[in-house]
């Protein structure tokens, strides 16, 4: 997956918006004011930071040598994707799913519940 495909798929996400709050190097995809991923040129090539679940967050690490603990976020609960094509871009999409599915959990109780009423989906 290119930076350009990636871009798009993050931005077809529902309600999520770019933002450049570090500056023009460093895209942040938010949901309500909320991050689910950032990228930019990091840990040598294009990358992308995703929320992940922390263990699955260690499994990723143990699958693809492309998925590193995050760079500069909590390694905890972020790991960064080097966009360098050994993952499958099927795989790169269930990341960015799960990383906005995780954010959209934890928004406030109303934004959850107004954006499963207009979009199925959220919990």
């Amino acid at each position: 997956m290119t930076p350009t495909q990636l871009r798009q798929y993050l931005l077809s996400k529902p309600e999520a918006i770019e933002d450049f709050p570090f500056g023009p190097e460093a895209a942040v995809y938010k949901i309500r004011g909320k991050m689910f991923a950032l990228t930019g040129h990091f840990l040598g090539g294009d990358a992308v930071n995703l929320k992940c679940d922390p263990h699955q967050a260690l499994a990723l690490r143990d699958i693809f040598s492309a998925v590193k603990p995050a760079y500069h976020m909590n390694k905890l609960h972020w790991n960064t994707l080097l966009l360098d094509g050994t993952v499958p871009t099927g795989e790169i999409e269930r990341m960015v799913d799960s990383s906005y599915a995780l954010v959209v959990a934890g928004l406030k109780k109303k934004d959850r519940e107004a954006i499963k009423a207009k979009y199925g989906i959220g919990g």
